[in-house]
């Protein structure tokens, strides 16, 4: 039996506590342990305390000290699009000289450009990129993704994202997460007729992902101009017949009633939410919804419209901070930078970002039993920063202070 210990923690951020996700004041409470040591065995935690009750039980174990570094839980990244090729320069410099994302969209730049080079990509190629990306991820301290489809908009292209998915859970040691969104956008040569790739997605593409089992989940972009609320909720009943869980793309450029859908079909979650109002936080809170906010996208896109975090958690929903990595709006795998413009931007504490971006994310993707804290039990997921205070990743942004990152007791990256 391989023994791990990691001592002198200047903080051991555990996050222990209910068995759920944490909601209101809970969202602030860390478990944090001061000069904190955990003991690991075959890849699981099996003790954390004070690190001089640690040691004494660490007589066979290896030694890891962490030397007044924070030591905290992997993040867990709720929500990317990690599997893509080519970029969106072309778009970013557009927008940078005034250009809408519906503008560049129009002019044939935004998803559509995206789904032209992913098409146009073989899966050996989307796999080498997509490693690069999960590497990107791991120096940032993330070690769960979940990670969706949506980039080719076919059904042979949107069974080889989801392929390439399932390579990179055996192939890297970041831990994915699946999910199917087929309806990303509707594609170029059904404009005209939307409600034909709409049912593609439910009697083809659906059908083929469950039966492979490639997803957990299904989501839907349910925008104006995308998937308008009856064809999402089409879709998303036809995907929760097939046994896949929901995940609802909501009110990001305009408050069309996506968080009410969400709430509505008791989807897992709903994300963007830039635009949601109160109707829409109620519709959540009452159909047991997790909000996944995406900071990154507003930033990204320029904007200050970012969602209304003060009241989702004054009304006792359990928010979830993910990067929406993908190459138009989105283009950082980075959760400290997430963590920084939630604070600076939407009004969270330090600890209130740190808990939805960890344990609280984890119950999103359905695995808050194993990840998303230190607690005895749990997978030995957890990243070593070079700093003294967990408060330090979103004070200090710009730069990765990741030291060291272990998925599954075993070190990751140099």
């Amino acid at each position: 039996m391989k023994s791990l210990a990691v001592l002198h923690a200047s903080q051991l951020v555990t996050l222990a506590g209910p068995k759920r996700p944490r909601v209101g004041a809970e969202m602030s409470e860390l478990g944090i342990i001061r000069n904190g040591g955990m003991l690991i065995r075959d890849g699981t935690i099996d003790m954390i305390g004070p690190s001089n009750e640690i040691e004494k039980k660490s007589r066979d174990a290896e030694i890891v000290d962490a030397s007044g570094r924070v030591v905290l839980p992997g993040f867990v990244d709720a929500h990317t699009h990690l599997v893509f090729a080519g970029n969106r320069l072309d778009d970013f410099e557009r927008r940078a000289r005034g250009e809408t994302y519906a503008q560049i969209a129009k002019a044939g730049g935004g998803i559509w450009s995206t789904v032209e080079k992913t098409r146009a990509a073989n899966d050996i190629d989307l796999l080498e990129q997509a490693k690069k990306h999960a590497s990107w991820f791991l120096k940032c301290g993330t070690t769960t993704v979940e990670a969706k489809s949506g980039y080719g908009l076919t059904v042979d292209d949107e069974l080889k994202i989801l392929r390439v998915i399932r390579r990179l859970k055996d192939e890297t040691p970041l831990e994915f997460v699946p999910t199917f969104l087929g309806a990303h956008a509707i594609p170029h040569e059904d404009r005209q007729s939307p409600q034909r790739y709409v049912d593609l997605v439910i009697n083809e593409m659906l059908p083929r992902v469950a039966k492979e089992k490639l997803a957990e989940f299904c989501d839907v972009f349910c925008e104006e101009g995308y998937f308008d609320i009856e064809r999402s909720r089409e879709i998303s009943t036809a995907a929760k017949k097939l046994g896949l869980k929901l995940r609802i793309h909501a009110d990001q450029l305009s408050n069309s009633g996506g968080a009410k859908l969400a709430g509505e079909l008791n989807a897992t979650t709903a994300d963007h939410l830039e635009k949601t109002e109160e109707q829409g936080i109620a519709a959540m809170k009452a159909g047991g919804v997790q909000p996944v906010l995406l900071p990154g996208s507003v930033y990204s896109l320029g904007s200050t419209c970012y969602p209304r975090t003060r009241e989702m958690i004054e009304t006792g929903l359990a928010v979830v901070i993910a990067t929406d990595f993908n190459p138009g709006s989105s283009p950082s795998p980075s959760m400290p930078m997430m963590l920084s413009v939630a604070c600076t931007q939407m009004r969270m504490s330090p600890a209130e970002a740190m808990t939805a971006s960890t344990i609280n994310a984890a119950y999103s993707l359905g695995r808050g039993d194993k990840i998303g804290s230190i607690e005895p039990g749990k997978l030995a997921n957890f990243s070593i920063f070079d700093c003294e205070d967990y408060r330090e990743l979103a004070y200090w942004f710009g730069f990765s202070q990741t030291s060291s990152v272990y998925v599954n007791g075993e070190r990751v990256t140099w």
